[in-house]
């Protein structure tokens, strides 16, 4: 248990490296987006990080004696295999948007007066999502639209109701978004048939799941925990807590992937669950699969 707990407090500093991606599409693939822009708490956990950093530990993190160890230990905790869950983020980690948020509001506001360049879009949107929301405690509320609605309409200065339902539901197809790892349903099955149970948390409204229906990969997971459903958006460990609660493990049984520094990487681990930094400590699903013990 004492290794456990070390191995733990040094996987938590050496693995939180900067990352960024995401709109009416949560994430804009053009710009970090505003969720991972730190404050001086954040510049002040780095440095400390830094400071406490193992020095046998990798570059990702993946490789030293130490986190050699730690596979091992866990390895014996689960008979060949390093965790019983999966936990996957959603926007940036499972799916992109297909084209940059600007130019789609752009284009679908052309025949509503939008004037503004795809760059003043861009600038105004990430003003209004750095902006405290203040109608709720949480963004996304059921379906999401009185936030998407003020962002939209700040961004473009278009407050046409036609336009705003546009983009909304253009954003619940399947020219909006696009897997970002095109094996990930051969990997997801080789973790469940090996007994790894897998779960989607997300921010997101109550678009996700019919998004996910549309995008034929809804059966890929056996929990979804979505921010609207939960009452909870990362980095609260409330939603990662319910997603391990609605497959039956404990948190520290699961890890979980996400591109965002903030609300994946520190959000999970508040909850007492590992953390593994999309395109940082892994860059597939195949990969991830590889260091939980499955291979595909």
């Amino acid at each position: 248990m004492a290794l456990r707990t070390k191995i733990s407090r040094i996987l938590s500093v050496t693995r939180i490296v900067s990352s960024s991606n995401g709109s009416l599409a949560h994430k804009t693939h053009n710009r970090p987006h505003p969720r991972s822009v730190a404050g001086s708490e954040s510049r002040q956990y780095s440095a400390l990080a830094t400071q406490e950093a193992d020095p046998v530990i990798g570059p990702r993190g993946l490789g030293g004696f130490w986190v050699k160890d730690y596979e091992d230990y866990r390895r014996s905790l689960y008979g060949g295999i390093t965790y019983k869950a999966l936990l996957v983020d959603a926007v940036g980690t499972l799916v992109i948007p297909s084209q940059p948020m600007a130019q789609i509001y752009r284009q679908f506001g052309e025949k509503y007066g939008v004037e503004y360049s795809e760059d003043e879009i861009l600038r105004r949107y990430r003003r209004a999502y750095e902006q405290p929301w203040v109608r709720s405690r949480l963004r996304y509320v059921d379906d999401g639209r009185p936030f998407w609605r003020y962002i939209v309409t700040s961004s473009t200065g278009c407050s046409d109701n036609q336009y705003f339902e546009e983009l909304y539901h253009y954003y619940m197809t399947d020219k909006a978004w696009h897997l970002c790892d095109p094996n990930a349903e051969k990997v997801f099955e080789a973790l469940r048939k090996a007994g790894v149970k897998v779960a989607l948390v997300s921010n997101f409204d109550t678009r996700l799941r019919p998004l996910l229906r549309t995008l034929n990969c809804e059966h890929w997971f056996d929990a979804v925990a979505v921010s609207a459903e939960v009452s909870a958006e990362k980095p609260n460990p409330t939603i990662f807590l319910k997603a391990c609660e609605f497959l039956g493990v404990k948190p520290d049984d699961a890890v979980h992937v996400g591109d965002d520094r903030r609300n994946d990487i520190w959000g999970a681990r508040a909850a007492g669950c590992d953390a593994w930094l999309w395109g940082s400590d892994v860059y597939s699903f195949k990969e991830v699969a590889q260091s939980i013990g499955v291979q595909v």
